[in-house]
């Protein structure tokens, strides 16, 4: 901002009006120039200003990533756009963070977008919490998958997001299939408590929680195999649960904004968790 109203002061005094549109237009691109060289956050950075601060460049970091992933397989896609728009609305941003947040989405599709720079200050800004880290990393596998799939790019781009957040190639695979297991468990319906539809209630609902499909997907979203006994169920549930609670991640530093994400996500992890011991007939 501070560019275009310095581009304008000085185009209208050497030029007149003509100058300060030719002074618009510069300080326009000194102003994004800037913010891309500061990975879509304030001038304050990570770690110099108050919580609010970082809260909010925490999110416009990751929605700048988002973009970012995004654009890796050359044409950002409806779907793309659909999700990022569906996540404000989920974080119930006003106009101002909207706009920061769309801002932030756009700059991550430039050529030059400064990824490791922007991963190593969202890891400084996190004082290295891995909870956090996981959540930042989680968003953008999500937003690989809004069409369904990850394309090779993607996943090349998301090796280098977790690499840069301290995550190994192995961690990254891990949560890629707990990812595609929830997108298939949202799609069979079964991520909001109930059968999506409508019409059945619990009758029918279980009996379609039941498929195979479905049973194998929840195994998936909690990590484990289906062999798996009560035992290593009960602890990676409690695993995924205490890493996910939203209470938790919002102590330790995650926007406000970012809690109903949260919540859907941690709810995710428990509906799952309440088909397997519906199957398998454990407390």
């Amino acid at each position: 901002m501070i560019g275009k109203i310095l581009g304008v002061f000085f185009g209208m005094l050497f030029g007149g009006p003509l100058g300060a549109l030719f002074g618009l237009f510069i300080g326009h691109q000194f102003d994004k120039a800037k913010r891309i060289n500061q990975g879509g956050f304030s001038r304050r950075g990570f770690g110099a200003g108050d919580q609010n601060a970082r809260q909010e460049e925490f999110l416009n970091a990751a929605y700048s990533v988002m973009g970012h992933v995004a654009k890796a397989k050359g044409q950002v896609t409806r779907e793309e756009i659909q999700l990022a728009t569906i996540m404000m609305d989920r974080m119930n941003l006003n106009a101002e963070q909207k706009r920061s947040a769309q801002e932030a989405f756009r700059d991550g599709k430039s050529a030059d977008f400064p990824l490791e720079k922007v991963l190593s200050r969202v890891s400084v800004s996190s004082n290295g919490r891995h909870d956090l880290l996981q959540f930042f990393l989680e968003l953008q596998i999500s937003a690989a998958f809004a069409d369904g799939s990850i394309h090779p790019e993607e996943r090349e781009v998301l090796h280098r997001i977790a690499q840069g957040l301290g995550f190994s190639a192995q961690q990254l695979e891990q949560r890629l299939r707990m990812q595609e297991a929830a997108f298939r468990f949202q799609q069979g319906g079964f991520s909001g408590g109930h059968q999506h539809g409508g019409g059945q209630h619990s009758s029918g609902g279980w009996q379609q929680a039941n498929s195979a499909s479905a049973l194998s997907a929840a195994y998936d979203v909690l990590g484990v195999s289906e062999d798996a006994d009560a035992k290593a169920i009960k602890r990676a549930h409690r695993k995924l649960m205490n890493e996910h609670h939203p209470d938790k991640l919002m102590a330790k530093g995650l926007p406000p904004e970012m809690m109903n994400v949260a919540k859907e996500k941690s709810q995710e992890i428990q509906n799952a968790y309440d088909l397997i011991k519906k199957v398998k007939g454990f407390k």
